[in-house]
């Protein structure tokens, strides 16, 4: 508990530098292991451009890389930005639109079900992923390709990014991109930094890598295990037309989050709201 504690005001400090005060939440991690861890048209994998409960517990590991094909350089590099984007730009509000956003995963006791729900109801979402998890787990990257979802960059093990060096962290972001290519045949185009914890370095490598970074609007804080009732009820509170949600779909103990997210989102349609894919912005 200690070290969670630490771990939790080192990463507020650095992302309220980092994003003019917007307090992040580390999702905390499995004891087993070191810390890891748009509307219609065409839309690609890794983004548009215009319970089983029997598994054994996921230990996050670090693994060398092998046989990735390097990543495609983007068309145009993006403008390096000093903050994430945190909402939807007004233009595209429009519907009262909504983004739901999963992070860490995949993970095969809680992605399925996330995915089932999300096409119970016809809705698209984001799942930034990490690179360790996307490598043992490329099924479930292919379903989300194949179901319209968009996938996004969350590094390999889910380090605190101020705390590594320039090299280790093109390490972490680059691989995952590669996996990320390697499974749906194009790299990502969003990125997240773990904890919401942002530096220069995350800004200028993601952006050399054709990314864009994307924080939130709306934490659920599904990552404490708060109850199923209270992440419904940080989902509805929060939601606005341009509102980023921030859930999680592995980590630790994610059946809340997933049952949380089949009571939610249907209510959240039921208010008018749509769920919507950003689009790039203009290069």
């Amino acid at each position: 508990m200690l070290l969670r504690a630490a771990v939790f005001l080192g990463v507020a400090t650095a992302s309220a530098m980092l994003t003019g005060g917007e307090t992040d939440t580390p999702a905390p991690r499995s004891p087993a292991g070191p810390a890891p861890a748009a509307g219609p048209g065409a839309v690609g994998a890794a983004g548009p451009r215009g319970l089983g409960a029997g598994l054994p517990e996921k230990s996050y590991r670090l693994r060398p890389m092998t046989a990735e094909s390097p990543v495609r350089p983007p068309a145009a590099k993006p403008a390096v930005r000093t903050r994430p984007i945190l909402e939807l730009p007004e233009q595209e509000r429009s519907g009262r639109a909504m983004v739901l956003t999963f992070d860490d995963g995949p993970d095969p006791r809680y992605t399925p079900a996330i995915l089932d729900t999300l096409s119970r109801h016809g809705v698209r979402a984001m799942f930034f992923v990490c690179g360790e998890m996307a490598t043992d787990n490329r099924d479930l990257l292919r379903r989300m390709a194949s179901e319209g979802h968009v996938i996004g960059n969350h590094t390999w093990t889910h380090p605190l990014i101020p705390s590594l060096g320039r090299g280790a962290l093109e390490s972490e972001i680059g691989r995952t991109s590669e996996v990320v290519q390697s499974c749906v045949g194009e790299p990502p185009v969003w990125f997240r930094a773990p904890y919401g914890a942002w530096n220069r370095a995350a800004f200028e490598i993601g952006a050399d890598l054709g990314m864009e970074p994307m924080a939130w609007t709306v934490d659920t804080l599904d990552w404490k295990e708060p109850g199923t009732g209270a992440i419904v009820s940080r989902a509805l509170d929060g939601a606005a037309p341009g509102a980023i949600v921030l859930n999680h779909d592995a980590g630790g103990d994610r059946s809340q989050s997933v049952q949380a997210l089949a009571t939610y989102l249907p209510q959240l349609l039921a208010r008018g709201y749509r769920m919507t894919l950003p689009t790039l912005p203009s290069r």
